[in-house]
C-alpha cells in the first residue's frame, strides 16, 4: 500500500496528488484511507519510515560482516545504490524532508536519517583505525559517497543500458576510491 501510494505522489508530485487519487489507485475508499493516515504527509511519513527502516538493518547488517572495511564500505554503498533505485518514489519524495514534514515528524525522520548516515561513519572509521583508508575526515567522506549515491535519482533510468546490478557494483568500486 506505501509503496504504491509513494508512486502516485511521485507521478502526480506531492501537491498534485491527492488522497482520493492514491485510494483511487489502491482500490479503496478515500475514508478506508483515512482510517490508516491522518493525511497525506502522514502517508508519506510512513512511506519514507518503510524504507529508512529496512535500509537501516540491511545496511547494519554490512557493517557487521566479518569482511575488510573497504569489502564492508563496498557492500554499503552496493546496498544503498540498490535502494535508491527500487524505491526511487519514495527517495524522490523526501530530498528535502523539512519541505515535507510538520515539525513533529521532521525530527524523528531526521534522527533516523542520521542514524542511517553513522552507519557509513562507522565503517569509514573503522576503515581509518584499522589503516585501509587514507583519509582524515570521516564526515566529509560519507557525505561525498551519500551525494553521489542520491543523485542516482536523477539521471538512472530502468531501461537504460545498464541493470541496477551492474550499476552498482560500477558505484561500489569508483566510489570506495574515495577513501583509499
Amino acid at each position: 500500500m506505501l509503496r504504491s501510494a509513494a508512486k502516485i505522489v511521485a507521478k502526480k508530485g506531492y501537491h498534485g496528488a491527492t488522497m482520493e487519487d492514491i485510494a483511487a489507485e489502491l482500490l479503496m475508499t478515500k475514508g478506508a484511507l483515512y482510517y490508516y493516515f491522518k493525511n497525506k504527509e502522514d502517508l508519506i511519513y510512513h512511506c519514507h519510515e518503510l524504507v529508512l527502516t529496512q535500509a537501516i538493518v540491511a545496511v547494519e547488517q554490512c557493517l557487521h560482516e566479518d569482511l575488510s572495511s573497504l569489502d564492508k564500505l563496498k557492500k554499503a554503498i552496493e546496498t544503498h545504490v540498490n535502494f535508491a533505485i527500487s524505491e526511487k518514489e519514495t527517495f524522490n519524495l523526501i530530498i528535502k524532508p523539512e519541505q515535507t514534514f510538520s515539525a513533529d515528524q521532521l525530527h524523528p525522520m531526521l534522527k533516523k536519517r542520521h542514524k542511517y548516515a553513522s552507519i557509513f561513519d562507522a565503517i569509514i572509521q573503522q576503515g581509518i583505525d584499522n589503516g585501509e583508508f587514507n583519509i582524515t575526515e570521516t564526515k566529509i567522506a560519507r557525505m561525498m559517497l551519500l551525494g553521489a549515491m542520491n543523485w542516482i535519482q536523477q539521471w538512472y533510468n530502468l531501461e537504460g543500458e545498464r541493470t541496477k546490478e551492474e550499476i552498482s557494483a560500477i558505484y561500489s568500486e569508483y566510489l570506495s576510491k574515495i577513501v583509499t
